[in-house]
């Protein structure tokens, strides 16, 4: 059984052609702008990578053994502040080595861990003026604090300054391999 259906209802005949009819050519369509005549857009300018690079913190820079840590813990001295608690060590390396924990029961949830991470090693990095006018190169350790979290960069920065600013005032007096007292910011 075949259908007459397209024979029915499709027309054979081609429809006349319009008046006004779109040619392509030179005199074409002469309200339209040319693409030469259209203005560039404005976009914002990209970041030049290599000058980013420039203030990452190298691998050389990075505390990553937990013997490392360990041995901060045991015969560094430690500062207490309201962001972080730092422990320091004295190092023959020819650089500050950075060594960052934010641990889930101090912290909490990953996430929240992962941000105090980023704002103490910015804080570090953002002070390096401040360590390059130490005269000894220390091991540091930042241990994160809950109130952290709640903050932008600018006070842990401070705090960090601030701290780097006594082991400076106080090179003579900081141990060469034991322990010593606690001090408070």
């Amino acid at each position: 059984m075949e259908s007459n259906y397209a024979k029915e209802n499709v027309p054979t005949k081609q429809p006349p052609p319009c008046e006004k009819a779109r040619i392509s050519g030179e005199d074409g369509d002469q309200k339209r702008p040319r693409s030469i005549e259209t203005p560039p857009r404005e976009r914002p300018q990209t970041p030049d990578g290599s000058a980013l690079l420039s203030f990452s913190l190298p691998k050389s820079a990075r505390l990553a053994k937990p013997a490392e840590f360990r041995r901060v813990y045991e015969q560094g001295k430690r500062f207490e502040g309201r962001f972080m608690t730092v422990f320091i060590l004295p190092t023959r390396n020819r650089a500050h080595r950075l060594g960052i924990t934010a641990s889930k029961k101090a912290i909490g949830k990953a996430h929240d861990r992962n941000r105090a991470k980023r704002l103490l090693r910015e804080s570090f990095r953002l002070s390096r003026t401040e360590l390059d006018a130490i005269l000894v190169k220390y091991d540091w350790v930042l241990n994160a604090r809950r109130s952290l979290l709640k903050v932008k960069l600018e006070k842990p920065l401070l705090e960090f300054r601030q701290i780097a600013e006594k082991v400076k005032l106080g090179e003579d007096q900081l141990p060469q391999g034991k322990r010593s007292r606690t001090e408070n910011i």
